[in-house]
């Protein structure tokens, strides 16, 4: 895992739009985004043996900077929680993959999806792309960490389905409202900041 984790690192490190992130000056928007979700993924709580229950906050990290700063962003965020002791090394490779890579990409390919063949207008962006994609990205995070426990043998499966699994769709709604807002809030005072959004595109004549 770790290294098919190093390959997809490598590839966002490739395609990551440096020039333009100088240029534009947002580096210190972008780590400050990456200190937050160090502190949000810092207050969790542990439903079971390798299972904790946090938000993400990566649709948003995504909309904002694309895919490849995503991947990147998200991989250094966790770096970030295991150096201060909140989570262990031998998990990385695995929270780098429920965490970072599955929701990151989740948003990315909806994004293109949704710009491909919705009309784009603020509403469609921050309901589908935002609250939608972030509460399916919650979602697709713990089913992907309790069928990763199960086929590792942390946990059963049968375990797994009976005591936690029932509660996950609940994690969609907090997950949801939290990007939701984020991006409405991000939109609205600083559409620059939103890699995804154009004010020409989205409030131009709508």
């Amino acid at each position: 895992m770790a290294a098919l984790d190093g390959l997809i690192l490598a590839i966002a490190f490739w395609h990551a739009p440096w020039q333009r992130f100088i240029e534009d000056r947002r580096s210190n928007v972008y780590f400050g985004i990456l200190v937050v979700l160090m502190l949000l993924w810092g207050m969790r709580v542990e439903v079971t043996n390798g299972l904790q229950f946090h938000l993400l906050g990566v649709t948003s990290l995504t909309l904002m900077f694309g895919w490849p700063l995503g991947v990147i962003g998200s991989v250094l965020a966790l770096a970030g929680v295991t150096l201060a002791g909140w989570s262990e090394w031998a998990g990385l490779p695995f929270s780098i993959v429920t965490i970072g890579l599955v929701p990151v990409s989740l948003t990315f390919i909806i994004m293109l999806v949704v710009r491909a063949y919705l009309p784009k207008h603020f509403y469609i962006f921050v309901f589908v792309n935002a609250f939608v994609t972030g509460g399916l990205a919650g979602l697709t995070c713990g089913y992907l960490a309790a069928g990763m426990l199960a086929l590792g043998g942390v946990q059963s499966f049968g375990h797994l389905r009976e005591t936690v699994m029932p509660f996950f769709p609940i994690m969609f709604f907090p997950e949801a409202m939290f990007n939701g807002w984020m991006m409405t809030l991000m939109v609205v005072f600083k559409p620059d900041w939103v890699y995804s959004f154009s004010d020409r595109e989205y409030l131009a004549g709508k």
